[in-house]
């Protein structure tokens, strides 16, 4: 049992995190209740200001555990070094597709979630757990675009992150224009597939 301050608002924290999860999982972000996740933390409703700063900062801890098991996930997917390039792209983009469709309210909860005050800064840890992302693109692209400077490439990358997110995210948000479900692995394989041949036809010019 937590015996010090610190070791029982820690332990609090892990619960109302567990309990937040779990809501959301079910009912997606806009169904996230203070008072719903505090009774299933076993707490008052005041504790929860007392573990977080807000529910903001509740639902950004919820977040950053969704980034760190989408990054554990997409690594596990990642073939090794001998793989090439095209094929590191699809093993990634077939993974993301599906960690999305695994959990999508919380994989939407996570690009949802916006901080109420413009002026606030994200928690240094969370933009950490969020770069991981990129990183797992930035190697692939290196190899197919060695002609690029590090910080180019880390840009390349976010672009590349953004287009395969949006179609994934039209997909199964059920958009007009989104592509079938049952369509949407082998069109994110094409997309990074095309993505892969147009940069190593622009790193020969």
């Amino acid at each position: 049992m937590p015996t010090t301050r610190e070791e029982k608002r820690a332990a609090l924290q892990e619960r109302l995190i567990d309990a937040a999860e779990a809501q959301i999982a079910e009912k997606g972000l806009r169904g996230l209740k203070a008072r719903e996740v505090t009774a299933e933390a076993g707490c008052a409703v005041g504790a929860l200001y007392n573990a977080f700063d807000d529910l903001d900062m509740l639902i950004v801890h919820v977040n950053s555990r969704t980034l760190l098991r989408m990054g554990a996930a997409l690594k596990a997917a990642a073939p090794g070094r001998e793989a090439t390039a095209a094929e590191k792209f699809r093993a990634l983009a077939v993974s993301y597709v599906a960690f999305a469709s695994e959990n999508r309210r919380l994989w939407t909860a996570l690009f949802e979630h916006r901080l109420p005050d413009e002026d606030t800064e994200w928690p240094e840890w969370h933009l950490r757990n969020h770069a991981v992302l990129i990183e797992l693109i930035v190697e692939p692209l290196a190899r197919v675009r060695p002609d690029l400077p590090p910080q180019a490439l880390v840009l390349r990358a976010r672009t590349l992150f953004a287009a395969v997110h949006g179609v994934v995210h039209l997909a199964l948000g059920k958009s007009v224009v989104g592509v079938p479900r049952e369509l949407l692995e082998a069109e994110v394989v094409g997309l990074v597939d095309a993505v892969v041949r147009g940069s190593e036809l622009a790193e020969e010019v």
